[in-house]
């Protein structure tokens, strides 16, 4: 999707409407600055305010990811083009989540394994080797929960026996067996516990 030809359709639409960016803002619960944001190109509208930005400016959600007007005999092509840009873009956003976590796991990791050593083999006070410790596990576990987080919510598990590909809760991540991005987790669909892969497209 054209980010800066879709802010020039949302300044237009806004015009036409005879609205300013802080008369929008107001309507939408929003700052002015992200208005301008938007129309600069610089950030696209949260999804969830999608639907209201639209309803304001008396556009579809289709003709807004479009960036113009769409003629009626050209709708349909137009919202599958829409669907299928939004798709890749989600795919592309959950590699680079997935590879965050990979950063985020290291970084974590080495850290907590570099105060404990110093605080096992380094001279010093007790109440210091102790801060050192606490303050490890803390980023180590901090580092955990948002590497699980991400996994989570980053693509796709499927289904070892019906390929259902689907989005587990944090819980269900977390209490499962696994090895790398593969887990052992019960399929919502077919209800039978298998190994789970991590996968990007639906």
């Amino acid at each position: 999707m054209d980010q800066v030809k879709i802010g020039k359709f949302i300044s237009e639409c806004r015009k036409k409407q005879n609205l300013t960016q802080m008369q929008l803002a107001e309507k939408l619960n929003i700052t002015d600055r992200a208005i301008s944001k938007w129309e600069n190109g610089k950030s696209m509208p949260d999804s969830g305010i999608m639907l209201d930005l639209c309803n304001e400016l008396k556009i579809s959600v289709n003709e807004l990811l479009s960036g113009e007007v769409i003629k009626m005999e050209d709708y349909n092509v137009k919202a599958e083009q829409n669907l299928l840009e939004m798709k890749k873009q989600k795919e592309e956003a959950d590699r680079k989540m997935l590879r965050l976590e990979v950063v985020i796991g290291y970084i974590s990791s080495i850290t907590f394994l570099v105060l404990i050593f110093i605080a096992s083999y380094v001279e010093m006070e007790m109440w210091i080797r102790v801060l050192l410790i606490v303050f490890g596990t803390i980023i180590f576990f901090i580092g955990a929960h948002n590497c699980l987080k991400i996994e989570q919510t980053a693509g796709y598990y499927e289904c070892k026996e019906c390929h259902h590909k689907y989005v587990p809760k944090y819980s269900s991540v977390l209490l499962a067996q696994h090895i790398g991005r593969t887990r052992y987790m019960k399929c919502p669909k077919c209800g039978k516990k298998s190994w789970n892969k991590k996968v990007i497209v639906k």
